[in-house]
């Protein structure tokens, strides 16, 4: 999987040290949420999942490295993955080697910040280099 494929690939949602929870990859829609809810629903008190609904996966794990938010909450990633990678993840462990490894480096630089991270600040792009 290569950058170029996150954004389309991806709903990504998750919150830093001091920003709140919010999407930082929306899978290419205007409005994630719908689906979001649709591949969530019923999942909400688990803190590790994986789910697959309607061709879509859902996948969520805490922190790898145990990072905390400022009240010392352990944070967690929530991942709807559609399109050829989602065939791929079959189990939370395939989505920890799948998709973790793409996103660590770029939640390493954000997570900490002030504030929520721009679309820049994270760096991915739909376009080849």
């Amino acid at each position: 999987m290569t950058a170029q494929d996150l954004p389309k690939s991806l709903i990504w949602a998750t919150r830093g040290r001091s920003w709140g929870f919010r999407f930082l990859l929306d899978g290419g829609q205007s409005d994630p949420l719908l689906d979001y809810e649709r591949s969530f629903a019923h999942l909400e008190d688990e803190p590790t999942t994986w789910r697959r609904t309607a061709g879509k996966v859902a996948l969520r794990f805490p922190d790898p490295l145990g990072r905390k938010d400022a009240a010392g909450r352990v944070i967690p990633h929530e991942f709807v993955v559609s399109g050829d990678l989602a065939d791929e993840i079959e189990s939370v462990e395939d989505g920890l080697q799948q998709i973790w490894p793409v996103v660590a480096e770029t939640y390493a630089r954000v997570w900490d910040a002030e504030g929520p991270p721009s679309v820049a600040d994270l760096g991915f792009t739909t376009q080849d280099s």
